[in-house]
Order: structure tokens, then sequence, then C-alpha cells
């Protein structure tokens, strides 16, 4: 019976004895995960200061603002050939004017904007016409908000029609067309991109006055350039 007893009271002992050192190792643990936890907080309360301190910058985005104002100037809209001194229909020789007009920009930062164009020319043949081909000359204006001219550049259209026609469409894209900014602040609003014809006083005069000779080319096949769609129509 003593040796019985002995034997509970030695089965008791080292009972409690791993039932103390379990709970040093909980503590243990316990203690380390509080101390892995404080230095984590301090990490992260020391990189929101850090990153209080910065001055981040924004997402860059494709534009940084509105693009400039894409037009026609309405002065230089058209150009009518006429056989003699006389302004009537049956002295047309051959008519043009810019139907449609359509545009993109991209810029960012500081960058430049930089500007895609596509115009539409309707090109008509009249009864004082001679020849089936038909050239004309037309610019491309970069003004700032004042309309003082920034820069410009001439190009060329050819038209040719085919037997029986007398009216064709001619797709021009212009692209590439870029406009420096000094710095970030300024935005393609403070820009204007002008197109028109290559006109002298008596004719834009005429285009004033809002006579209209001009064929209607609508819907006819183009007779030069790549296809493109007809894009806003130009203001009146």
């Amino acid at each position: 019976m003593r040796r019985l007893l002995i034997a509970l009271a030695v089965v008791g002992l080292t009972a409690t004895a791993a039932t103390n050192a379990f709970a040093q190792q909980q503590q243990q643990r316990q203690q380390q995960q509080s101390d892995e936890d404080r230095d984590a907080q301090r990490q992260r309360q020391k990189l929101d200061r850090e990153m209080q301190n910065q001055d981040l910058p924004l997402p860059e985005l494709a534009n940084s603002g509105p693009c400039p104002y894409v037009k026609v100037l309405y002065d230089a809209s058209r150009k009518i050939d006429f056989v003699g001194d006389r302004k009537a229909s049956s002295a047309v020789a051959f008519s043009s004017e810019i139907q449609g007009l359509s545009s993109t920009c991209a810029y960012k930062g500081s960058e430049p904007i930089v500007v895609d164009i596509n115009v539409t020319f309707a090109i008509g043949k009249g009864p004082q016409a001679t020849g089936n081909t038909k050239g004309y000359s037309y610019w491309v204006a970069v003004t700032d908000r004042n309309l003082s001219v920034l820069a410009k550049e001439r190009f060329t259209i050819s038209a040719v029609f085919p037997a029986g026609s007398d009216r064709v469409l001619v797709f021009e894209r212009i692209q590439n067309i870029t406009i420096p900014r000094v710095n970030d602040r300024v935005s393609g609003e403070n820009f204007e991109v002008l197109v028109g014809f290559d006109v002298d006083a008596e004719q834009a005069d005429f285009n004033r006055q809002g006579t209209r000779f001009t064929v209607n080319a609508t819907g006819q096949q183009a007779a030069a350039g790549s296809p493109a769609p007809a894009g806003t129509p130009a203001p009146q």
C-alpha cells in the first residue's frame, strides 16, 4: 500500500513538473509574439511617417488636360474656280470644300501636345471644267488663345475624276502636329489648330457671303488617299 502511494506521489510530482514547464513555454511564446507585434507596429508607424513626408506623384494619365480646339476657318473653308467674271453656277470650273474634320491628341506631364487630324475634302467638277484632274493647296496652322499664328504648314491634294463622274472625296491624314509647352500647367485649351484653303481676299469675301456653288460630293468614293471617317462637319 505504501509503495502504491509513493508511486502515485511520484506520478503526481511528474505531472505537476510537466504542467509547469508547458505553462512557462506558453508564457515565453506569448511574450515573443507580443514583442514581434510591437516591432511590426513600430515599423508600420515609421513607414507611415515616411510616406506622409513624401510628395507622391499621381498616376500619369493619357492626357493631362483637354485637347486643342481643331476647326475649319470658315473664310477659307472652300474654293470656287470660276471662268470669266460671273459668279454663277454655270461659270464654275471646279469647286472644293472642307467637308469633314476629326482629331485626336495626346500629352502628359510637361511633354509637347501631339495632334492628329483627318480631313475630308469634297471636290466638284463644274460645267466649265477642262480635264479630269484638279489640285488644291491647303494649310494647317497652330495658334494661341489670342489667335497669333505659332506655326503654319502647307499641303497639296489632287483629285482624279473617273469617267462620267463630277464629284469625288479626298481623305487626308495629318499626323504628329507637335505643340511645345512651357510647363505642365499649360493645357491644350490654350491652343487652336485651324485648317483652310489658300484663298485671296476676294475668295474669302465670297465665302463670307455664303453663296453656295459647291457640288455635293457626299457618299461618293474617294479619288485619292486612304479611306477615313468623315468626322465632324465643318462649322458654317
